[in-house]
C-alpha cells in the first residue's frame, strides 16, 4: 500500500479508466507509474500525452526507448520499471545474456549503429549530465541525429528517473 490514495481500477471513472482498460487489455497490467499518477488527473492526463507522444516518435524507436528506459531504471535501481522494461526487451527478442551484456556497457547492445549511439549518448548523460561536451553532440549529429532527437531521448530519461523518485518516495515501487 502506497502512502498516497490512488485511482481504483475497479472504481476508476472518465480517461483514468479508458487508460487503465486499454493497459490491462494491451499489456496485462496498468504500469505501477500510472497507477500512480491517477492521484492526480491533471498529471495522468500529461502522463498519458507524454506516453502517446513517445510511442509515435518518429525516430526514436521502440527498442532504443525501451532500452533506454531499462538501462535508467536500473541505474537508478527502480525496480518496478527495470523489471517491467526487461519484460519489453525480451518480447522483442533480446536474450539474457543481451540484456546483461547492455546493461554492461550500452555499446553492447543489440540496436542498430544510430540507436546504439543514441543510447550511449543518453547513458552517459544520465550517469555525468556535466561531462557532456560538443563532441558528443557531433557523435550523434554524424549518425542522423538531430538536437530535437536528443533532447527527446533526455526528456525520456529523466522522466523515468523522476518516475523512480516518485515511486520511492510514495512507497510504490514494487517488482514487476
Amino acid at each position: 500500500m502506497g502512502l498516497i490514495q490512488t485511482a481504483d481500477p475497479q472504481k476508476a471513472q472518465g480517461e483514468v479508466k479508458e487508460a487503465f482498460d486499454f493497459f490491462e487489455k494491451t499489456i496485462g497490467t496498468i504500469p505501477a507509474p500510472m497507477a500512480m499518477f491517477s492521484a492526480s488527473p491533471a498529471l495522468f492526463k500529461m502522463q498519458l500525452q507524454s506516453l502517446n507522444y513517445f510511442m509515435r516518435h518518429p525516430t526514436l524507436s521502440f527498442p532504443l526507448l525501451s532500452s533506454i528506459r531499462y538501462l535508467v531504471a536500473k541505474q537508478y535501481d527502480y525496480q518496478f520499471c527495470t523489471g517491467f522494461n526487461k519484460s519489453f526487451l525480451e518480447r522483442q527478442g533480446l536474450s539474457q545474456e543481451d540484456i546483461r551484456q547492455m546493461s554492461q556497457d550500452p555499446e553492447n547492445a543489440p540496436l542498430d549503429d544510430k540507436d546504439r549511439a543514441m543510447l550511449v549518448f543518453v547513458v552517459k548523460a544520465v550517469q555525468s549530465p556535466t561531462s557532456m561536451s560538443p563532441a558528443d553532440m557531433d557523435r550523434l549529429h554524424a549518425m542522423g541525429w538531430t538536437d530535437s532527437d536528443a533532447l527527446d531521448a533526455m526528456v525520456h530519461a529523466a522522466n523515468m528517473i523522476a518516475s523512480s523518485v516518485l515511486m520511492k518516495t510514495f512507497k510504490m515501487d514494487v517488482t514487476c
